[in-house]
C-alpha cells in the first residue's frame, strides 16, 4: 500500500506503458502516495491493486504536489498537459512541479514549459535511459534539466527510479542529451547487427562473436542486454522501430538547427525506415539484424540457447541456485 511519501508530498503519474508500469511500481514499493492516469484505465488496474489511486483524466491530478509524465511522443505530451481535461486546464488547481520523463521535441517541451510557467508551475525535463528490464533491475539513468531548485525537490523521487540522476543544465538541455543518447543507441545497434552478420557469414556463431564483444573493451550494458535478442532472434519489443525512427528524426532536426552533420545517423535512419517498410515497425529494434542478414543473403535461425543479459538474469530458467 502507498503511505507517506518522502517530504510528505503527493505524487501523480501520467502514462503507464511498459516503462511506466515498472517505474510506478518502484515508487509504490518505496511507500509513495501515488495517483495514476492512463488513457486505457484497465492497463493501470494492477497499480490500483498495489495501492495507487486511479483517475479518469489528467486534470484530476492537478491537486498533486508533483506529477511525472511518461508518454509516447510530443503530441501525447501536449494532449495530457493542455488538451481537453489536461493537467494544466483546471482554473483553480495546478501541481507545484511537473517532471516529464518522455522523449519529446525541444520545441514542444519549450512551449509547454512556457504555458506551465504562466500558471506558476515549474517543468523539469527528465528523460530516462534504459528499457523496462533495466528499470526492474534498478539500472535506469535519468538526465534532468530545468530550474535547479525544482531539480533538488524532485531528486529523492528520481533516485527511486534508477541508479543515476544527472543534472545537465537549464531549459531543454536534457532533451538534447536524450536525443543524442538515442542516436548513439541506433547507430550502435546497427553496427552490432552488421558485424554479427559478417561474423556468421564467416562461420562464427552469433553467440560466440557477441560473447567476445561483451568481454572486450567494446562491451557494455547495452551490448550485453541486446545479445539474447540477436542470438535468439526474439524481437519482443522493449523499444520499437517506430520509436527509434521518431528519435532519429528528432536528432536530425536538432542537427539541422545547430548546423551539425550527422552522416551515420542519416544512414541509420534510412535503414530503420526500410525495416519498418518490411513490417518490423512494432518489433524491437534488435530486428535491425534481419535487414543486415537479408542484404547478405543470409537466412538467420534462432540459436535458442540461454544467454545472460547482464541485468541479473544470469541463470537459465529452471537451473539450480
Amino acid at each position: 500500500m502507498s503511505g507517506a511519501t518522502p517530504n510528505g508530498e503527493t505524487l501523480g503519474w501520467i502514462g503507464v506503458g511498459r516503462m511506466g508500469e515498472v517505474l510506478t511500481g518502484r515508487l509504490l514499493d518505496r511507500g509513495c502516495d501515488l495517483a495514476v492516469y492512463n488513457r486505457t484505465r484497465a492497463k493501470a488496474k494492477p497499480l490500483a491493486d498495489r495501492g495507487a489511486r486511479l483517475v479518469d483524466h489528467p486534470v484530476e491530478l492537478a491537486d498533486r504536489d508533483i506529477v511525472i509524465t511518461m508518454v509516447a511522443g510530443s503530441s501525447d505530451f501536449e494532449a495530457v498537459m493542455t488538451g481537453p481535461q489536461g493537467l494544466l486546464t483546471d482554473p483553480d488547481h495546478v501541481p507545484g512541479l511537473v517532471v516529464d520523463a518522455s522523449t519529446v521535441s525541444m520545441e514542444v517541451s519549450e512551449g509547454i514549459r512556457g504555458l506551465a510557467a504562466e500558471r506558476g508551475v515549474a517543468l523539469l525535463a527528465a528523460p530516462v535511459s534504459g528499457n523496462p528490464k533495466a528499470a526492474r533491475a534498478g539500472m535506469l539513468s535519468v538526465a534532468v534539466s530545468g530550474p535547479r531548485v525544482s531539480y533538488e525537490r524532485a531528486l529523492p523521487y528520481l533516485r527511486m527510479l534508477g541508479r543515476s540522476v544527472s543534472y545537465v543544465g537549464d531549459g531543454e538541455a536534457a532533451r538534447l542529451v536524450k536525443i543524442c543518447h538515442n542516436l548513439m543507441l541506433g547507430v550502435v545497434a546497427q553496427i552490432l547487427a552488421e558485424t554479427t552478420v559478417l561474423a556468421e557469414s564467416g562461420g562464427i556463431a552469433r553467440a560466440d562473436y557477441l560473447a567476445f564483444i561483451n568481454d572486450s573493451v567494446l562491451g557494455s550494458t547495452f551490448t550485453r542486454y541486446k545479445t539474447p535478442a540477436y542470438v535468439n532472434l526474439d524481437f519482443t519489443p522493449t523499444f520499437t522501430n517506430h520509436l527509434l525512427r521518431k528519435d532519429l528524426e528528432l536528432g536530425l532536426a536538432a542537427a539541422r538547427q545547430h548546423d551539425v552533420p550527422l552522416p551515420l545517423t542519416a544512414v541509420t535512419h534510412q535503414i530503420v525506415m526500410s525495416l519498418i517498410g518490411q513490417g518490423f515497425g512494432d518489433q524491437d529494434f534488435a530486428s535491425l539484424i534481419e535487414v543486415a542478414a537479408r542484404g547478405a543473403n543470409l537466412v538467420l535461425e534462432p540459436d535458442l540457447r540461454f544467454i545472460p543479459d547482464g541485468l541479473g538474469s544470469n541463470e537459465a530458467p529452471g537451473s539450480p541456485d
